[in-house]
């Protein structure tokens, strides 16, 4: 099963890898501590939005015209056939072992994880 969190959380008990859907790493934490500090075991930034995609996200405070306009563009960047492989391999995976997949949004509604999660349920995902 998938869980979608938010990077740096803590951990559930069942939660498995925890895969960091970002275009960086976090910023000030050594490559030796990212996973002790509950951001991510691996760095899976294929499934993140391109940079220039969170660029233009980050500009402006959110409206609802801004994030249909970044809904669709992340959604299109994930089919791409890289993308679209990796969302399939996740789908197939989540019936084998646990997964967790999140980025640093603090605010889930205004962040791609939440369109991860649907793009995994479309692609067949066992999703929690």
């Amino acid at each position: 099963m998938i869980r979608v969190v938010r990077l740096g959380s803590p951990r559930a008990d069942d939660e498995g890898l925890r895969l960091g859907t970002v275009r960086h790493p976090p910023r000030g934490v050594p490559k030796t501590e990212v996973a002790v500090r509950d951001f991510y075991d691996v760095w899976l930034p294929e499934l993140a939005p391109s940079a220039d995609v969170v660029r233009e996200a980050l500009s402006q405070p959110w409206t609802d015209a801004r994030w249909r306009n970044y809904s669709r563009t992340y959604r299109r960047q994930m089919r791409e056939p890289q993308a679209r492989h990796l969302l399939v391999m996740l789908a197939a995976l989540s019936y084998q072992t646990n997964l967790s997949v999140g980025c640093y949004c603090e605010d889930a509604a205004r962040c791609h994880r939440t369109l991860l999660k649907e793009l995994l349920l479309d692609a067949g995902a066992l999703v929690d």
